[in-house]
C-alpha cells in the first residue's frame, strides 16, 4: 500500500510539473507575440515619423528654392545688366559713397567716375586745393530691371536721408541708358583719348612748323647780311631795301578817323540847311517884290 501511494504521489507531482512547464511555454509563446506585434507596431511607427520627417524636408527644401528663386531671379534666367548715367557729381563724392549708397537698392557691378579737367585742375593747384572732383559718372547694376526702379526713383530726390549728411542739399540726377551697353562707354573713353592724342599732334607738328620757318628766316637773314657786307668790302654798291607794308591803325587814329567822318557829317548838314535857307529869303524877296508891283498898279 505504501510503495502504491509512492507511486501515486510521484505521478502526481509529475503531472504537476508538466502542467507547470506547459503553463510556462504557453506564456513564453505569448510573450513572443507580444514582442513581435510590439515591435511591428514600432517599426511601422518609426517608419511613419520618417516619412512625416521626409515630408518636412522637401517641404523645407522647396521654401528655401523659392526663396533662393526670389532673391536671386538672375540665378535661373539671363540676367541683363542695365547701366545707368549721372549728370550730376557733387564736390567730395568718391565711387566708394556711391557704391555705399546703391548697393541698398541691388547688385552693383562696375562704376565709372569721368574727372574734371586738366585746366580746371592746374588752376585748382595754383590756388592751393589738391581736390579731384568729378563731372559725370556710369553705373552698371546686375540687373536692368533694377536700374530702371532706380532711376525712377530717385531721380531729382536729395543724396543725403539726413539733414546732416553731406550731400542732403544735392538732388539725384539720374537717366537710364536703354542698349546701353559698357562697351560703348569704353569704346567712348577709347574715342576721346584718341581724338586728345590727335589734336596734342597737330598743336605739335604746328608749333614745330612755326619754328622751322623762322630758324629758315634767321639762317636766310645771315646769310643775306654775309653777302651785304662782302660786298661792301669789294667796293660794291649795296642796294638796300626798303620795306613797303602798311602798319595796322592804333586805337587812338582809329578814334579821330571816325570823329573827322562826324565832323564832316555835320558840316554837310550845315550847309545844307544854310543853302535851304539863303533859296527860302530868296524866293520871299522875290513874292514881296512880285505882290508890292500889283499893289501899285492897282
Amino acid at each position: 500500500m505504501a510503495q502504491r501511494e509512492e507511486v501515486k504521489e510521484g505521478m502526481n507531482t509529475t503531472a504537476q510539473t508538466e502542467e507547470r512547464e506547459a503553463f510556462k511555454d504557453e506564456d513564453e509563446g505569448k510573450e513572443e507575440e507580444e514582442e513581435v506585434a510590439s515591435g511591428t507596431r514600432t517599426d511601422e511607427h518609426d517608419d511613419d515619423k520618417n516619412e512625416l520627417c521626409d515630408d518636412e524636408e522637401a517641404a523645407t527644401t522647396r521654401k528655401n528654392k523659392e526663396k533662393e528663386s526670389k532673391l536671386t531671379s538672375c540665378s535661373d534666367r539671363k540676367c541683363v545688366p542695365g547701366i545707368i548715367y549721372l549728370g550730376h557729381i557733387p564736390p567730395g563724392l568718391r565711387p566708394k559713397h556711391l557704391r555705399n549708397q546703391l548697393s541698398m537698392y541691388g547688385e552693383i557691378g562696375r562704376i565709372f567716375l569721368q574727372p574734371e579737367d586738366r585746366q580746371i585742375r592746374r588752376k585748382k593747384r595754383k590756388v592751393g586745393s589738391r581736390r579731384c572732383d568729378f563731372t559725370e559718372g556710369w553705373v552698371e547694376f546686375r540687373d536692368k530691371r533694377v536700374a530702371k526702379r532706380v532711376a525712377l526713383s530717385l531721380n531729382n530726390t536729395p543724396m543725403g536721408n539726413r539733414k546732416r549728411s553731406r550731400f542732403f542739399s544735392d538732388l539725384w540726377s539720374i537717366k537710364y541708358l536703354h542698349r546701353f551697353q559698357w562697351t560703348h562707354l569704353s569704346e567712348r573713353l577709347a574715342y576721346e583719348q584718341m581724338v586728345l592724342k590727335q589734336r596734342l599732334r597737330t598743336e605739335v607738328s604746328q608749333v614745330k612748323r612755326e619754328t622751322n620757318f623762322y630758324l629758315n628766316n634767321v639762317e636766310r637773314s645771315t646769310h643775306l647780311e654775309r653777302q651785304r657786307k662782302k660786298r661792301q668790302r669789294d667796293g660794291q654798291e649795296v642796294e638796300e631795301r626798303t620795306w613797303d607794308f602798311t602798319q595796322r591803325q592804333t586805337e587812338d587814329e582809329i578814334q579821330m578817323k571816325k570823329k573827322r567822318k562826324k565832323n564832316s557829317i555835320a558840316q554837310k548838314h550845315l550847309d545844307r540847311t544854310l543853302l535851304a535857307q539863303q533859296k527860302s529869303q530868296s524866293n520871299v524877296s522875290l513874292l514881296a517884290k512880285i505882290f508890292n508891283c500889283k499893289q501899285n498898279d492897282g
